[in-house]
């Protein structure tokens, strides 16, 4: 985010996150900055974090008191979830969300007690995720204003708020295929909702913090969201008269919004390989395909055998993030096939993990093989890449309705009757994203995005006058005695 003019008073926020690195990353680089606009940042996550992020974070700094660590000036706390570190989280999702509900609050509460008891200024406003909405409670206890920072597109917010308020229909066991239109978004099918609002969910801890973020918005002083206006303007403006959202974002790397002058922020979670920069730099431009489908979602063997067959079957070279499943998982599930490796050497990568934003900002990367989380799709669309959706779950069928219909920047594969996608079709996708009739297209709409993108996060834009904003009213509504303490 570009630099401005700062606040005369060094304000403290806070801002709370679950411990995902799609989370705590765009909240670090929301912490950047508010941090270039005079503020101080603290942002607390669980413990579950601290052992584990900053094992891979060279730009991380431990304090030499012990009490706390920093990355590039940000201050980071923990709090317990309620759970040992040992316990499986993602087999037991559910189970973890409600100790989290449950734990999180009361030890939130009290880290906030302890760190006022150390001397630390007062909190002037605490941000909070829908994933944690809980810390509007606390914030309340602790008598600070309270802000909601909505990690997805606004899209998904207006759908969300339109179905918790019972201003749209869900689709049904009863009635699972119906279509839903709302203000500033294209007609939408079962297939293109979030996977936590279909008959099928599972997972009914996801879906009840959403319902308690959004039944309980007035909580919330503020509601920021990381998108950019130029991005959503339909959304944005259709659901101004029932929530003003001020976006703030793209919150993603510098590097791939031309800030090269500001240093970076964020942490991985796991070892990055470092050879596909030099593997990279030895092909033509736009010669390479970049296959990644996140970190929690694992594909079936059959899925896994047809995106090996169909990257070995293009005349293209490709890098393919396969990370291994860190639970329980049958035989061959998130997995190459057997002896894939020795055919493709001459043509691909497969790596368990890599530095993204310089794969997606390298010259030689053609398009992107997503499964469309939100993260993925502002990083690719902010290095001018187009895509091919491959959605799994959450609001990964929204956002590649989004980035296919309303972005314009590529196409979403579909699965057959059985619920896999075919290699072939894989292969059509492809073909069409990068030499098809509408290639020039989608590399076109990419660059404007990417251009966009920039525009509104430097000094003036559309997302750096919101964050000014923010922080205006931040100072505004702290008390007299707050501002004087924390002018010292």
């Amino acid at each position: 985010m570009a630099m401005a003019e700062k606040t005369e008073q060094k304000t403290n926020v806070l801002v709370v996150t679950f411990s995902s690195q799609g989370h705590i990353n765009p909240l670090l680089r929301l912490g950047k900055c508010l941090q270039s606009k005079g503020l101080h940042v603290t942002l607390a996550t669980t413990e579950l974090a601290r052992h584990r992020m900053f094992k891979h974070s060279s730009s991380t700094t431990t304090d030499t008191t012990a009490t706390a660590m920093t990355i590039s000036g940000i201050s980071l706390q923990f709090f317990s979830d309620g759970l040992s570190l040992d316990y499986d989280r993602k087999t037991n999702l559910n189970n973890y969300m409600d100790c989290l509900s449950k734990f999180g609050p009361i030890n939130l509460s009290n880290l906030i007690k302890d760190l006022y008891q150390r001397g630390f200024p007062k909190f002037s406003c605490i941000i909070a995720t829908p994933f944690v909405p809980w810390a509007a409670d606390v914030a309340a206890e602790h008598q600070t204003p309270c802000a909601l920072i909505w990690i997805q597109p606004c899209a998904l917010f207006s759908i969300y708020y339109h179905f918790v308020n019972k201003l749209s229909n869900l689709p049904t066991s009863e009635d699972p295929e119906i279509t839903v239109k709302l203000p500033g978004i294209p007609l939408l099918n079962t297939v293109d909702l979030p996977s936590f609002l279909l008959p099928s969910n599972r997972l009914d801890s996801i879906l009840i913090l959403v319902y308690e973020t959004l039944e309980n918005i007035k909580k919330f002083k503020w509601v920021l969201a990381n998108s950019f206006y130029e991005l959503e303007k339909d959304v944005i403006d259709g659901i101004s008269n029932l929530v003003s959202i001020k976006s703030v974002g793209p919150l993603i790397p510098t590097k791939l919004l031309g800030e090269n002058e500001i240093p970076e922020i964020g942490i991985d979670m796991w070892k990055a390989e470092d050879k596909c920069l030099d593997w990279l730099n030895q092909k033509s431009e736009s010669s390479v395909i970049y296959a990644a489908f996140g970190s929690i979602a694992v594909l079936s063997r059959t899925q896994m055998e047809n995106v090996a067959n169909a990257l070995k079957n293009t005349n293209m070279d490709f890098i393919w993030v396969v990370k291994p499943p860190d639970y329980p998982v049958h035989e061959g599930e998130g997995e190459v096939p057997e002896g894939f490796l020795d055919e493709i050497k001459e043509k691909g990568m497969v790596v368990p993990w890599c530095h993204q934003t310089s794969v997606l900002s390298h010259p030689s990367i053609a398009c992107f093989l997503t499964h469309c989380g939100w993260n993925s799709v502002l990083e690719a669309i902010s290095a001018g890449v187009p895509l091919i959706g491959f959605p799994q779950w959450s609001d990964q069928p929204t956002n590649s309705k989004l980035m296919a219909d309303v972005f314009g920047v590529g196409l979403r594969v579909w699965p057959e009757k059985d619920g896999v996608v075919s290699s072939q079709a894989l292969v059509t996708c492809i073909e069409e994203v990068v030499s098809g009739h509408r290639a020039a297209e989608f590399r076109a709409k990419a660059t404007e995005w990417k251009l966009a993108a920039r525009g509104a996060v430097a000094t003036g834009g559309s997302s750096d006058q919101n964050i000014q904003w923010f922080v205006n009213e931040i100072v505004k509504n702290s008390s007299p005695s707050q501002r004087s303490l924390n002018s010292h």
